[in-house]
């Protein structure tokens, strides 16, 4: 196997720190978390006194200043534990850079330290029940009235929406511009007319907490704005490139956890008085999926480099995003025939791996407009 070359000695002892906090705070706990459809806040704080939480965002406002390296630490052992049901990365690298990047300094000094140390839990609002991929046809409102903004609209899908303090709502500040009237206003949701649909019961992902969002008139200070009005679009396609990497970062973790889990099944399953790995095809299959997923591996590594050189450009994200989420969820099907029966039975990884590793195609951004992402950088497309 290739050595990977990204990552210093002190990233692999937070590594290892990483690892034992999945171990003992999380894998046991999954199950039950599972079951109940959302996780334990204390999850959160311990995660937060770890420094497991915002690792990336300034000391001054709770974080601990880290290259994005921990970050993707962070997200290959969450995927290597196979838990499916914390919401930390789109937390602490998604919500968190919005505030840093865009938002004022009242807002970072009021919200950023908090979700540090996971005493408020972060979410962003784009789907609605009529757009999910096309954020251009958003029909939530944030209309200007003196110095403040009354939001109105609905969101689904929401990713930490039932646990959620604060809310980014991509919403609409000029409807007629279309696209280029759209905004990001930060709501918290202790403000009134804002509530809480139901938690969302998915085929996987069971234990992330996924609800619907309702804004009723909800009167937001004009300050909870981040950066300027009718300029969210812009903010978001700049932001899209490292969201779309977390993903293409847990596909690879997740595919080479698969393999490993079924390389150890196979050598210990009989069938027909052998075991399964003495098959030829067994190996020549794992031989196979190992080394899809050696190059999924090699070309993230590379797009890694390229983000810590701000050189990552949204196509070659785009790529990642969509490859290695087809990969993953091609090594995973794979690895289940190789389990037979018992790769349909809950009670093993590979059953939870194969129905979590499915909406890694569909969210942030479905492989389809990745493909017209990719397809329009090479001067194709409408005009």
């Amino acid at each position: 196997m290739i050595p990977r070359t990204l990552f210093s000695p002190e990233h692999e002892t937070f590594r290892d720190s990483v690892r034992r906090f999945m171990e003992a705070e999380v894998q046991p706990h999954e199950e039950r978390w599972q079951e109940q459809g959302y996780v334990d806040r204390e999850v959160w704080q311990k995660a937060g006194a770890n420094g497991f939480l915002c690792p990336s965002m300034p000391e001054e406002y709770g974080g601990a200043a880290a290259d994005k390296l921990y970050s993707v630490i962070l997200i290959e052992e969450q995927a290597r534990a196979n838990s499916s049901s914390l919401g930390f990365g789109l937390h602490s690298e998604i919500v968190a850079p919005y505030l840093l990047n865009y938002g004022n300094e009242h807002l970072k000094k009021n919200y950023l330290p908090k979700m540090a140390v996971g005493e408020m839990i972060g979410a962003i609002a784009m789907s609605e029940p009529g757009a999910g991929s096309d954020l251009q046809a958003v029909k939530t409102t944030a209309t200007k009235k003196g110095d403040r903004y009354v939001v109105n609209g609905s969101k689904t899908f929401i990713t930490n929406g039932w646990h959620s303090d604060l809310v980014i709502v991509v919403a609409k500040t000029d409807p007629a511009k279309g696209a280029k009237g759209t905004s990001l206003i930060v709501v918290d949701t202790s403000m009134k007319g804002f509530s809480k649909g139901k938690r969302l019961k998915k085929m996987g992902l069971k234990g992330q907490d996924t609800a619907e969002l309702f804004f009723d008139n909800v009167e937001v200070p004009a300050e909870n704005l981040l950066g300027q009005e009718n300029n969210g679009f812009i903010y978001l396609m700049q932001e899209l490139p490292w969201e779309r990497m977390q993903i293409a970062i847990a596909a690879v973790a997740k595919a080479e956890a698969a393999i490993q889990w079924t390389t150890d099944y196979v050598r210990e399953r009989k069938a027909f008085g052998r075991t399964v790995a003495s098959f030829q095809n067994t190996r020549f299959k794992l031989a196979e999926l190992a080394t899809e997923a050696q190059i999924a591996r090699v070309f993230v590594d590379r797009c890694l480099e390229l983000l810590l050189d701000k050189k990552l450009d949204t196509a070659t994200a785009s790529m990642a995003k969509y490859w290695c989420s087809d990969v993953e969820c091609r090594i995973i099907d794979e690895c289940l025939q190789l389990h037979g029966g018992y790769g349909f039975m809950w009670e093993y990884p590979i059953a939870r791996a194969y129905v979590d590793a499915r909406v890694q195609r569909i969210y942030g951004g479905t492989n389809e407009i990745m493909k017209e992402v990719i397809s329009r950088s090479m001067g194709l497309g409408e005009r």
